[in-house]
């Protein structure tokens, strides 16, 4: 434990951070789930607008986590091109 007052103020900090670091990757993972979910139906079961509105939703998601640090920016490109591609069968 530190003992000057400088370190424990950056403890404090770091905490808050990791819990909304934390919270954020939770959403995330979340919104993934949610899309792939709908993603991975029949072509045929699927509705092709909430479709893409989700697949919009979560991409703007994953890019602000990766803007922030959350997660890594070449991990966020992949995910966001996963999504797309499952898209594009889905649709055409």
């Amino acid at each position: 434990m530190p003992y000057h007052i400088s370190p424990k103020k950056r403890l404090r900090r770091d905490a808050r951070v990791r819990q909304q670091n934390h919270s954020k990757l939770h959403c995330l993972r979340t919104f993934l789930k949610k899309t792939r979910q709908i993603l991975s139906c029949p072509a045929e079961q699927v509705d092709l607008a909430e479709a893409k509105n989700e697949v919009r939703i979560t991409q703007s998601i994953v890019a602000k986590s990766a803007a922030k640090n959350i997660i890594h920016r070449r991990s966020a490109s992949r995910r966001i091109s996963r999504l797309m591609k499952k898209l594009n069968a889905i649709a055409s």
